[in-house]
């Protein structure tokens, strides 16, 4: 039997990956990360550090060879032609991947979690599209508290992605995570409940 693939996404600092895992989670359903996958592509000798030193150098690599993940993030947010050049090397890679990780899956019904969904026109991967929204205020809360930058940083991050209302839009499924915890919990579960129900068994 093919699954039923759920696309989980959101912006910078939405939440996201606390969502998708607490849904996947109570669904018993298998969450197929794609920033995961890219991670391991950017290790030493693996398809995107190959990709990445054969088109910069070693601009990126530090002494032990390793992406230096920090500065290549950095000029990510700051340089759109920079960021399109890096997204045609690494983007079919990355989605080649995610394929498979998918496809392993036996349950019916998969989570894959995708942060640039929209950005990267990847719809037609999955067959239904939950996003993960949060006032832009409390995405740069959560952006300067986990990566420890400053408010300009955090919304130079935030504005380098697609409008998170816009994606929301043109979801099938919305979870807003602006408000505490213990509220999102319970969307979350609500959700949960209406996919265990169409998926059980």
């Amino acid at each position: 039997m093919t699954p039923f693939l759920l696309g989980v996404t959101g912006g910078i600092g939405s939440g996201k990956s606390c969502v998708s895992r607490l849904l996947a989670s109570y669904c018993l359903a298998p969450l197929v990360d794609v920033d995961q996958c890219c991670r391991r592509l950017l290790e030493i000798d693996q398809p995107g550090w190959l990709a990445l030193r054969a088109a910069f150098g070693d601009v990126f690599l530090q002494a032990n060879g390793a992406v230096d993940r920090t500065a290549l993030r950095e000029r990510l947010f700051s340089e759109p032609q920079f960021r399109c050049q890096v997204d045609r090397l690494l983007h079919p890679l990355a989605r080649e991947a995610m394929r498979r990780a998918a496809a392993s899956c036996q349950e019916s019904l998969v989570l894959i979690e995708i942060p640039l969904l929209y950005e990267a026109g990847w719809q037609s991967e999955v067959d239904a599209v939950l996003v993960v929204y949060a006032r832009r205020g409390a995405q740069c809360c959560r952006i300067m508290r986990r990566d420890g930058v400053s408010r300009r940083k955090a919304a130079q991050a935030i504005a380098a992605q697609m409008n998170l209302g816009d994606k929301a839009e043109m979801a099938d499924y919305v979870i807003d995570n602006s408000d505490s915890w213990a509220c999102v919990r319970q969307r979350v579960v609500g959700l949960g409940n209406e996919l265990s129900e169409r998926f059980a068994g």
